[in-house]
């Protein structure tokens, strides 16, 4: 069983979405979703949160970062079942404390199954967002795998036709 899985994790195509408080997150997981349905694929979802800032009391600190680790795992359980019926498949969870873009990068490179990782584009006057300028920018060259950028504006409708 565990080399079936091992297997399966080696074959099929791993499409990571961050998720994160944007709205156009959707975008990018509807998409996600779509391709992973269509290929035989499978949905990662990656939540970063940021370290704990208080340091004057240690046991302060470390309430305050598993509180934070504990509302990401209910936010990406609450995302993950939405993954499970748009992509027929229950996702790959990972919760992840720093940067987004170091922890993202630091993921890919970990994770051999991840192949591609899709990203929205913002669709406000301040830009496409952190992440993706980010990766499109200086970084771009830590990637191993490919980046899809869903247009954050995107309707369901026509994410599905292209997808």
């Amino acid at each position: 069983m565990a080399s079936e899985l091992d297997d399966r994790a080696q074959t099929e195509r791993t499409f990571l979405v961050v998720v994160d408080d944007s709205d156009e997150m959707r975008a990018a997981l509807r998409y996600a979703c779509r391709r992973a349905r269509h290929t035989g694929g499978r949905v990662a979802l990656l939540r970063v949160v940021a370290p704990a800032e208080f340091q004057h009391f240690a046991a302060i600190g470390q309430l305050m970062s598993a509180e934070a680790r504990a509302d990401a795992e209910a936010l990406l359980q609450r995302v993950g079942g939405e993954v499970q019926q748009m992509a027929g498949d229950l996702p790959v969870l990972y919760v992840r404390e720093g940067d987004p873009a170091d922890e993202l990068v630091k993921l890919i490179d970990q994770e051999p199954s991840i192949s591609v990782l899709v990203l929205a584009a913002g669709t406000g006057a301040e830009g496409p967002g952190p992440l993706v300028s980010a990766l499109t920018g200086r970084s771009i060259d830590k990637l191993r795998v490919p980046l899809t950028i869903v247009p954050g504006h995107m309707t369901d409708r026509l994410i599905d036709a292209l997808s």
